[in-house]
């Protein structure tokens, strides 16, 4: 795993090109109502949001890191999940969230939620909730840190 990571930094220090484009890099989805938006990532979430340009909101995931999520009157939302939130605790999380009127989302199939909306099916713990556009996101658990 060093060795590859080692590999990569050489790669990109010698491709000035990748350097730029994987230095700032950030994801971005729509909504159909910022405000509406903005208070459920801030006061559900706890997320830091500030307001970008032309009426965009940041929401700021780390330091350095944010995912844009703009405006967009013809707004439909994704039919797969646009951000993932890592938890340490998944019963946890979808308690605490639920407490705070987040509804997660029951799934049944393959991917069969149990009555808290948490797949317990192979793979990671995880539970999908929407926010108040219909964007999919989740909390997922991990055994792995880092992730």
């Amino acid at each position: 795993m060093v060795l590859w990571r080692n590999m990569l930094k050489l790669f990109i220090q010698q491709n000035p090109l990748v350097m730029i484009l994987t230095n700032r890099a950030f994801s971005g989805f729509s909504v159909n109502d910022i405000q509406k938006a903005k208070s459920f990532y801030k006061d559900k979430l706890g997320m830091e949001v500030s307001d970008g340009p032309m009426g965009v909101m940041e929401l700021h995931i780390n330091n350095d890191s944010k995912v844009l999520i703009y405006p967009k009157s013809t707004h439909s939302p994704a039919s797969y999940t646009v951000l993932n939130f890592p938890v340490d605790n998944i019963d946890q999380a979808v308690d605490e969230l639920s407490s705070k009127g987040i509804r997660f989302i029951q799934y049944g199939g393959e991917i069969n939620t149990d009555e808290k909306g948490i797949f317990r099916g192979g793979g990671p713990l995880i539970a999908w909730f929407e926010d108040p556009a219909g964007n999919i996101l989740s909390v997922i658990e991990s055994p792995e840190k880092g992730m």
